[in-house]
């Protein structure tokens, strides 16, 4: 038995496997595993054309053997082995891949589902064993050898007796320490719920002995005395994987059931989604998909720990369990995987190499998650509805940010209640019902429809007999004006200042009245100065006396929405008072500017003042002052 060195660049990324490049040490197994499969697929490819291998497809299968007493975990496989020369380059010198070359020189094709093209995943064995054996026979060959070693000290070879081609992988693990227990992966259920995470979808069987218990029969006698029953343990062998993964299944093959069933299980929510899409995409981008929406939104979605992403398989492997990188942030809430064959991997098999190839995939994602929410839109408008109810807010949300950017792929997906009927309508439907002497979309915003309802900015467009969508969300007005026009029709607040809908005679009627009372009116503004930057004669007023209004990009309700927010510096809108002229108060005001009481006049302008801010439902400065100008001026 002879003791060889590993090469000073093979010491050094040794070193490294065991203490930088993979961030969990569970890891291992699925590395071991994937190295496995690759020896067994080696073999099943000969088979297709050699009838001396003597092995059909239902004959492969990976054993694990755990035993605690040892303290030792041994991965075992019936493929196509290593001679001592294969041992000696795949394992002797760290990322020299035999998989990668056999995959060369045999010119397979996509379908052949060789995982380990790095030579590097076996390594990481040394993140949990202090010493590993590998025994392995070749398959044609006469002789096994084992290979063994305990880290970067170096490695022996030796002559050694096995029966059949094979590989069996032995690690002793390292003892448990404080910060480490190294004997959860000799635990029968933490190596099963690994193998479920990372290697369902391996295509050969994994197979563990597992240890139950069962009641012993009792006699008559102990049944009648209650005697509570005995024990015994017993051992079945048990398939840990599932194999054949759902999404590479023909969607002829499967029932809603099961698509419903897999997404409660993999995804641990007790509620069924409200919809979900299987994607087979070939072309550019050569991936399958399960992608599911929820129906409900989880409870750490609008927080700072929420992560989003999808699961990410190569070749049925899990690479990782959240890629954010596949999804945009407006589509945060949809969850699923994907599995392809084209990606650009890293040597631990962990992370992405960030390549053409997965922003394609990314893109493709996107565009059929868009087509399945407006699919649900047009044929399932109940259900659409409540998926908007949960997570209409993060659309709203993806057409404000990034500039914009993503605006015209989402605002047929939006929906905001109406004044008519108080119902859910789209953009499109709103813009299709519009009058044809309509010039505008007019919105209102405000906390709740029922408040907006009672605005007074609202009567002049509903007594012309247009619709208004009524903006409930601190998000809606910044979305809105991100938008800024919807089918070439621009959007307009009830509260701007021209409303497309006074007549000329009215105008000039306003206009005069304005000239005569153009002394009351800068009165009004020197009494409010500070809080209001004019005040004005109402056009949109109806039957209220007065209303606040905003000059600038600013609204009213903007100024809330930004001011909530932790920043030192706050934001003001430029607030106009306006009055109704055809209001009882105008006389009253027009009155006192005319008798030159400007005191009294002032006063009035407060108590106004405060009044339309109490309408808007804005806090105001000074309750008591507000107060005792009721008392006095009554």
């Amino acid at each position: 038995m002879e003791t060889k060195q590993f090469k000073a660049e093979s010491k050094r990324l040794l070193d490294m496997m065991i203490h930088s490049i993979y961030t969990h040490k569970e890891i291992f197994l699925r590395e071991l595993i994937s190295n496995a499969s690759d020896a067994i697929d080696k073999l099943y490819f000969r088979s297709l054309t050699d009838d001396s291998v003597g092995l059909n497809k239902e004959d492969f299968a990976i054993w694990l053997y755990a035993d605690k007493d040892a303290k030792t975990l041994k991965i075992v496989d019936n493929g196509i082995g290593m001679t001592k020369e294969e041992l000696e380059n795949n394992l002797g010198t760290i990322a020299n891949s035999g998989s990668f070359k056999f995959k060369n020189e045999n010119k397979l094709e996509e379908d052949n589902q060789i995982i380990g093209q790095f030579g590097v995943g076996f390594y990481s064995a040394f993140m949990v064993a202090k010493k590993v054996t590998v025994i392995s026979k070749a398959f044609g060959s006469d002789k096994a050898y084992q290979w063994e070693s305990e880290g970067v000290d170096g490695y022996t070879i030796s002559e050694a007796e096995k029966t059949s081609a094979g590989t069996e992988i032995i690690l002793e693990l390292l003892d448990d320490t404080e910060d480490e227990k190294y004997s959860e992966f000799l635990d029968q259920y933490r190596l099963k719920s690994l193998v479920k995470k990372y290697s369902d979808y391996i295509r050969f069987p994994i197979k563990m002995n597992v240890t139950h218990s069962r009641p012993k029969d009792q006699s008559e006698e102990d049944k009648e005395a209650g005697k509570a029953p005995e024990y015994e343990e017993y051992i079945e062998v048990e398939t840990l994987n599932s194999m054949v993964p759902l999404w590479k299944k023909n969607k002829t093959e499967l029932k809603e059931e099961d698509y419903k069933h897999f997404y409660t299980e993999k995804f641990f929510d007790y509620n069924e989604p409200i919809r979900y899409a299987h994607v087979k995409n070939e072309g550019n981008a050569n991936y399958n998909a399960l992608l599911y929406i929820p129906s409900k939104a989880p409870f750490d979605y609008y927080s700072k720990e929420y992560e989003k992403g999808l699961q990410l398989y190569s070749n049925g492997v899990l690479i990782m369990d959240k890629c954010a990188d596949l999804l945009p942030d407006y589509l945060s809430f949809v969850k699923g995987l994907v599995d392809s064959e084209d990606l650009s991997l890293n040597i631990s098999r962990e992370m992405l190499q960030h390549d053409r190839q997965l922003k394609v995939i990314a893109k493709s994602i996107e565009k059929t998650i868009l087509a399945e929410l407006k699919k649900m839109l047009r044929s399932d408008r109940e259900k659409y509805e409540e998926f908007w109810k949960v997570f209409g807010l993060q659309l709203k949300y993806g057409v404000y940010s990034d500039f914009g950017m993503n605006k015209e792929k989402i605002q047929d997906l939006l929906m905001f209640t109406s004044s008519k009927e108080q119902k859910l309508v789209t953009l499109d439907e709103y813009v299709t019902g519009m009058r044809e002497e309509q010039k505008y979309i007019y919105y209102a915003t405000g906390e709740s429809a029922a408040r907006i309802e009672q605005l007074p900015q609202t009567e002049l467009v509903k007594d012309n007999g247009f619709e208004i969508l009524y903006l409930t969300d601190n998000i809606d007005e910044f979305a809105i004006k991100t938008l800024n026009t919807y089918k070439d029709k621009e959007f307009k607040s009830v509260s701007s200042e021209d409303l497309g809908l006074e007549s000329t005679e009215k105008k000039e009627e306003l206009k005069a009245k304005e000239e005569e009372s153009s002394d009351m009116l800068a009165a009004l503004t020197e009494a409010l100065s500070g809080t209001v930057s004019k005040v004005v004669l109402s056009q949109r007023l109806k039957t209220h006396p007065v209303c606040l209004t905003s000059e600038g990009e600013i609204s009213l309700e903007m100024e809330k929405v930004l001011n909530s927010m932790p920043v030192d510096q706050k934001v003001h809108a430029q607030r106009v008072l306006e009055i109704n002229p055809d209001h009882e108060i105008y006389g009253k005001l027009k009155a006192l500017s005319d008798s030159g009481d400007k005191e009294k006049l002032g006063k009035y302008a407060k108590l106004l003042y405060t009044q339309a801010c109490l309408i808007e439902g804005m806090s105001i400065e000074d309750p008591v002052e507000f107060s005792n100008l009721i008392c006095e001026l009554m």
